[in-house]
């Protein structure tokens, strides 16, 4: 059956087929517009695990989500679908966890850790961004609209330099709790708590906008400072303090978006949210922003003209109770994966 015999004879009202792709959409990977990479990996993290099974649940979670999407009428014929879990990536994953855990306990008495163990955990994220790079590739030469979803947010550097391969020039616009700007944290290169210091050494990466920032160190507040507008943080304190003053959320997201180059990769942490809405994240903090408001500023960037050439979803961790964290997660994915093709040109 072709992809449009498919779409003919879907019904995107019905209940979702479990047998089905992501959303229950009935399309391949090669069919679809958007293939979306899990990638199941959480070795640095520094405080709440799970992660590492953020993919899978969202997958799960996804049978739930309406397909009709307000903003972008029938996006879901371009087609959605998400490529296989590598469970090499997560069994080697949850094996340097087990010494991560460890180097931390020894930091966090005082000791000086394990050397020997952080050269090991960087060389497996290594080879976890490698392996990212190269299957982000495959797909961006295939004119495919890539996003990753994590696992922790150390997970797309490998998309944001696959990216840096067919970009001379983008901005990164990071949705966070966190700056993620620590150099080497806890002694791992590749840290969670790392990434846009990482991604900033990559050549392309032109400017980083941070928007709902509201946990960072002294050194991260420097490196902003110092960086002479390459990086321009939008803190949650003081969007709020804007709004108690009467400034509306437009006009915010309309200083955001300016800020921004024409090419955009989206970067979002879920513990940018509200934490009510993601309670199992590994970093809570409290503050945040509801789904609404995010969406509305990224239907913004699409409005203006801007290109989203790339997006990550990270920092989903699946509660063993209930799939609350991967519901929220699910839904927004849905939303934020049809603005990106939206802002493609290809709805």
């Amino acid at each position: 059956m072709t992809k449009e015999e498919k779409i003919s004879s879907f019904d995107p009202n019905s209940w979702a087929d479990k047998n089905a792709n992501i959303f229950g959409l009935p399309f391949t990977v090669d069919e679809s517009e958007t293939v979306i990479i899990p990638v199941p990996w959480e070795v640095t993290v520094s405080y709440g695990g799970g992660t590492v099974n953020g993919p899978e649940a969202i997958f799960d979670a996804s049978f739930q989500v309406d397909l009709y999407d307000p903003f972008v009428k029938d996006a879901w014929k371009a087609g959605i679908a998400m490529d296989e879990v590598s469970e090499e990536m997560k069994n080697k994953s949850e094996e340097l966890r087990i010494k991560a855990e460890a180097h931390i306990a020894a930091l966090e008495n005082g000791e000086a850790g394990n050397p020997n163990a952080v050269l090991e955990i960087d060389a497996g994220c290594e080879w976890m961004i490698s392996e990212v790079k190269e299957r982000s590739l495959s797909y961006l030469k295939k004119d495919k609209s890539v996003c990753l979803v994590g696992g922790d947010h150390s997970t797309p550097l490998g998309l944001i330099k696959a990216l840096g391969e067919i970009h001379d020039d983008f901005g990164i616009l990071q949705i966070d709790a966190h700056a993620d700007l620590r150099d080497a944290y806890e002694g791992f290169k590749y840290s969670h708590a790392s990434i846009m210091f990482n991604a900033l050494q990559e050549s392309a990466v032109s400017k980083l906008v941070q928007v709902g920032i509201r946990d960072y160190c002294f050194e991260e507040l420097e490196m902003i400072n110092d960086s002479n507008g390459q990086i321009v943080t939008f803190f949650d304190r003081d969007i709020k303090q804007q709004q108690y003053q009467s400034v509306s959320w437009n006009s915010i997201c309309e200083e955001i978006v300016n800020n921004l180059p024409q090419k955009v990769y989206l970067s979002f942490d879920i513990d940018g949210l509200d934490p009510k809405l993601c309670p199992n994240t590994g970093t809570p903090v409290a503050g945040g922003f509801e789904t609404e408001e995010v969406l509305f500023l990224i239907e913004k960037v699409v409005e203006s003209g801007r290109e989203i050439i790339a997006m990550d979803l990270n920092e989903v961790s699946p509660s063993e109770d209930n799939d609350w964290d991967a519901n929220v997660a699910a839904r927004l994915l849905f939303r934020l994966c049809n603005l990106m093709v939206k802002s493609q040109g290809k709805l």
